[in-house]
């Protein structure tokens, strides 16, 4: 019975258009057109911090000649949630917004204009330290998650493009 239901459920999926996105590994075609983004500079500390990790997830060590730029400009947000009796703000919340741009470095046009972001908690606790070492922490959390998003965004573009590979 449990043989029959796998072959029932492999079929099922094998008819559902299901395909891996980076097929091919290294040499595949959504890969090669990840390797071939250069990243143009962000500004801020944020901006560093997911300029860093889109470099790191787009590269992946491979050197070819830059066919796109990926242009991005960030929004980052802190305010206040909970108040303490004495006035004193005991939540805040970071929020990291991210508006990007790929552009055809052939033809200098916009493929894919989108938005990417995310936010998180964090309690103020009495020590300046640990509240802006907490900030810090939540923007690297943040940078990362933003820039997974990102490129997660140009793997599909790059996968329903044939123009692209």
């Amino acid at each position: 019975m449990r043989a029959l239901l796998l072959l029932a459920s492999a079929l099922a999926l094998s008819g559902c258009g299901l395909r891996p996105l980076y097929s091919g590994g290294a040499s595949g075609p959504v890969q090669s057109v990840l390797s071939s983004v250069q990243v143009a500079p962000i500004e801020g500390q944020s901006g560093w911090l997911v300029s860093n990790a889109l470099r790191d997830r787009l590269s992946l060590g491979q050197d070819a000649a830059a066919r796109y730029r990926l242009e991005v400009r960030l929004d980052e947000r802190i305010a206040g949630l909970g108040v303490r009796s004495d006035d004193s703000v005991s939540r805040e919340r970071l929020t990291l917004r991210a508006r990007y741009q790929l552009v055809d470095l052939t033809n200098g046009t916009v493929v894919l204009d989108a938005t990417a972001g995310s936010d998180a908690g964090i309690d103020v606790v009495g020590s300046e330290y640990a509240t802006i070492a907490a900030e810090r922490t939540a923007l690297e959390r943040l940078s990362g998650i933003v820039a997974d998003q990102i490129v997660a965004r140009v793997a599909r573009y790059a996968n329903a493009t044939p123009a692209a590979q």
